[in-house]
């Protein structure tokens, strides 16, 4: 997500402007040089010379015109675009029967393209086609027949700008696209959060509220109706809702060490994390050693560790005896949780999924693919269920995900329970 927000920050129509700013310049300088070596030429010097001072002062005076379609305003380009026109049509005057007839160069000479190409940029190939048109035809007056010379010259600068405009209409819409799917992502992305972050708090407060109110009965008993109502309610919403705003990017730390963390924060212990989940059902078993992970990546892989374990005290008992191993790799670490219950029985995961619920696919799922890494389940009927997690190093801070594993993590599908 970093580079694609560094590639949004800056427009594809920048270097086009950048680029025809530079273009001004420089063929308005050659437009005076070239008057300069064939001053001789000229029937009336004073005139060409007086033209070419207004031609270098107004491109030198407009240059900050060029750097955004915002400041190309359509009263500039009207001005710029007569300009050039009366730089044309002023060269036989200037001229008299000289160059111009032998298809020499006109007063603004190839500063007249610069002028079309503004307006491709700024309003696309229709106001690309409307600009080359009109300078088309005044070179057309200018010479007094069209020559073969003069019809290729036309013919290129209409074709070309035509081009560009429309090169610039398709990559803005390009542009859109991308910044919509962008938003979207971003959208769906804190979307999953507040659902892990829901279903790791307020479902699993709602739930309880309603076993224990059913189990004690009387007025218990309605206030569990009312929170199991609000718990489908919210289960509801969160998986079919509208989608809440994207977050503000936060700004990007600089990346250092093989863990990926930013270089203002210290790599935390995952062991030490996992400890906290230890008991007398829970066995911890891993290196001795400290397994280090970026802070977030460690945390959230706590959260997902934390979400499996209380999946197998709601589906297996509060008193199921459960495994966690921690196996740390060079270049990834890998946790599974292993149960002692009965499995899941095929098509549950599927209708748990059309339920609403979210404990795997986001509170498991969800944190590892935003890690970069994959989750998957292996259940064989009587012989209990194991959540395999794969943690990628390089990428732990979980802004840059990038799928890695020991399996392909489209198998492991998008169920819930």
């Amino acid at each position: 997500m970093r580079r694609e927000a560094a590639a949004m920050s800056m427009s594809v129509e920048q270097p086009l402007w950048r680029a025809l700013t530079a273009y001004r310049a420089l063929t308005a300088v050659y437009a005076v040089a070239i008057a300069v070596v064939a001053r001789d030429s000229y029937e009336r010097p004073q005139a060409a010379f007086g033209y070419l001072a207004v031609l270098l002062v107004w491109t030198l005076a407009t240059l900050p015109r060029l750097t955004g379609a915002d400041r190309c305003t359509r009263p500039f380009l009207a001005v710029d675009v007569g300009l050039a026109l009366a730089g044309i049509l002023l060269t036989p005057l200037a001229d008299g029967a000289g160059r111009h007839a032998t298809d020499g160069p006109t007063l603004p000479s190839i500063w007249t393209a610069g002028a079309v190409l503004a307006c491709a940029l700024k309003g696309g190939w229709r106001w690309a086609a409307a600009a080359s048109t009109l300078v088309g035809a005044a070179n057309l007056v200018q010479r007094g027949e069209a020559s073969r010379n003069t019809l290729h010259n036309v013919l290129l600068v209409w074709v070309a700008a035509i081009a560009i405009g429309y090169v610039v209409e398709v990559a803005r819409a390009s542009e859109r696209t991308l910044a919509r799917a962008l938003e979207i992502q971003a959208a769906t992305k804190e979307r999953e959060r507040l659902a892990r972050d829901i279903h790791d708090g307020v479902l699993q407060v709602l739930a309880m509220v309603q076993r224990r109110g059913t189990a004690v009965g009387g007025e218990a008993a309605e206030l569990g109706r009312l929170a199991g109502e609000q718990e489908a309610a919210l289960r509801r919403l969160i998986t079919r809702g509208p989608v809440p705003g994207p977050r503000p990017a936060a700004v990007p730390g600089t990346l250092s060490g093989d863990l990926g963390v930013p270089g203002d924060e210290v790599p935390e212990d995952l062991m030490a994390l996992l400890g906290l989940h230890a008991d007398a059902r829970v066995t911890l078993s891993g290196p001795g050693t400290p397994v280090e992970l970026a802070p977030h990546a460690a945390r959230e892989t706590a959260a997902a560790v934390g979400a499996a374990l209380d999946n197998v005290r709601t589906h297996v008992g509060p008193g199921a005896r459960a495994w966690v191993l921690v196996e740390d790799e060079p270049d990834q670490v890998l946790v599974s949780v292993r149960d002692e219950g009965p499995g899941i029985p095929e098509g549950r995961l599927a209708e748990a999924a059309e339920e609403g619920r979210l404990g795997v696919a986001q509170s498991i799922r969800g944190r590892l693919r935003d890690l970069g890494g994959t989750a998957e389940l292996v259940s064989v009927p009587g012989q209990g269920t194991e959540v395999e997690l794969t943690v990628p190093k390089d990428r732990g801070d979980g802004r840059e995900a990038a799928a890695t594993g020991r399996r392909d993590p489209a198998r492991a599908g998008e169920g819930t329970q």
